[in-house]
């Protein structure tokens, strides 16, 4: 068949869209698809892989904390930085988890250490209805994706306590950065 070549092509981009790197920490430097903006790439690690397990401690099985992230690439130009954590698999498939902005960057480069709201950065409403982070905790069943995006701003958001995943969808962006990781429950 005349689409098979196509359709193996697609499979293959796929495929490798989801392969993630041999060290212990992992990065992307895809921009977010559907976030705001497209721009440069950004990559953004954490102490999970791409495509791998994020750590029991930033789960509601565990101590519920934030995962470390680190975001490197960093336009020139940006003057803010803003986080989104997505659960991909839940119904809808843009069940929030995590929002925080006004994060500051340094030499081109921003580090998050885990669990910490640096000061001067605020917390957005996640689809819990609790501010800041919340971390994975789906049913049981196969692990759900888990896609953390960094946004690279060239302006101040504006953007209050209790923002939205949609307020940040609204936001001009100089350029993005995305990591996926997986959590399941049995």
């Amino acid at each position: 068949m005349r689409m098979a070549p196509a359709i193996l092509a697609v499979l293959a981009t796929v495929g490798v869209a989801g392969c993630g790197g041999g060290s212990s920490k992992s990065s992307t430097t895809s921009p977010s698809p559907g976030g705001p903006g497209s721009g440069a790439s950004i990559a953004l690690s954490s102490d999970f892989k791409t495509g791998a397990a994020i750590a029991r401690a930033h789960t509601c099985d565990g101590r519920d904390v934030s995962p470390p992230l680190d975001a490197t690439g960093l336009p020139s130009a940006t003057k803010e930085l803003v986080v989104v954590m997505r659960d991909l698999d839940a119904p809808g498939g843009n069940f929030i988890h995590w929002l925080i902005a006004h994060l500051q960057p340094a030499s081109g480069s921003m580090s998050l250490p885990a669990g910490v709201t640096p000061p001067g950065a605020v917390l957005g409403r996640n689809s819990f209805g609790s501010l800041g982070y919340r971390g994975p905790c789906p049913p049981s069943g196969p692990a759900h994706h888990y896609m953390i995006t960094v946004y690279a701003l060239g302006q101040p958001s504006g953007l209050r306590e209790g923002f939205s995943a949609d307020d940040v969808s609204a936001l001009p962006v100089l350029g993005s950065g995305t990591l996926t990781g997986l959590y399941g429950r049995r």
